[in-house]
């Protein structure tokens, strides 16, 4: 395993706007007295600092909206940092959000070759490796149809079909797979140990436990946008489990 690393963030915070807005009631409103929303900023990271080695495993912890996601889009380049920096050495296959970029009138056909080629991936690797895409997503019989027409988990399955084509080296996924049947979701993750097998660096955020412990030997917990713990990821899921005992127990899967 290479000394250098491939992610490397540093000292990074990232903020965003919100609209504040005054009670309203009717006295407002008909005195027309009603105020105009006032901008808000809140940091949904800040001073995170960590770095990353090829063939890592890495599973990002904590409670919603305390900036796991947000994190994963900064090392996938999708939002910059207002302060600090973020380096990623190499490319990334983004399984977050992994539907967007789907044309909703364009065949299944033709979005397989319109995201693999946003990717970075040329029409010779798409031909040799579609008939793998369509496979591994069993949509055969809906090459013709249009994107629109499939279903939220048949949505997930291409695109994940496709996105795990890629021959980017760091991984980021993102709970994409939580729409989906339970064998289709067990396929994916054999997929994703097969990626790892090879050598691939993972950054994986879950609510699952059982998931995390699964494919990830190092934890990063974030709470409040801050990154409260950096360790093996059992000593991350215990520290988190005793600051949160309610939400780090384990969710039913259908």
């Amino acid at each position: 395993m290479p000394d250098s690393p491939v992610i490397t963030v540093a000292d990074a915070g990232i903020r965003f706007k919100r609209n504040r807005r005054s009670r309203r009631n009717f006295k407002d409103l008909f005195a027309g007295r009603l105020r105009r929303s006032r901008p808000g900023e809140f940091w949904a990271l800040r001073n995170v600092s960590f770095t990353v080695r090829q063939g890592e495993a890495i599973g990002v912890i904590g409670r919603n909206g305390q900036g796991k996601s947000t994190l994963l889009k900064l090392v996938a380049e999708v939002v910059l940092p207002d302060e600090g920096t973020v380096r990623v050495g190499e490319g990334v296959a983004p399984l977050i959000e992994i539907t967007g970029g789907f044309v909703d009138d364009l065949s299944v056909r033709d979005n397989v070759y319109l995201t693999a080629g946003l990717h970075g991936m040329t029409k010779a690797q798409i031909d040799e490796r579609f008939a793998r895409i369509i496979d591994f997503a069993e949509i055969g019989d809906f090459l013709d149809t249009p994107y629109k027409h499939l279903s939220s988990g048949m949505k997930v399955r291409i695109a994940f079909s496709v996105i795990s084509q890629l021959e980017e080296p760091i991984i980021l996924v993102d709970e994409v797979l939580a729409v989906g049947d339970k064998a289709f979701r067990e396929k994916c993750y054999r997929r994703i140990e097969e990626l790892l097998a090879g050598g691939r660096t993972l950054f994986f955020v879950s609510h699952n436990e059982k998931d995390l412990r699964r494919f990830c030997t190092r934890g990063l917990y974030l709470d409040k946008g801050s990154l409260i713990l950096d360790a093996p990821v059992a000593d991350v899921l215990a520290r988190y489990a005793a600051d949160y005992p309610v939400a780090a127990a384990p969710k039913p899967k259908p």
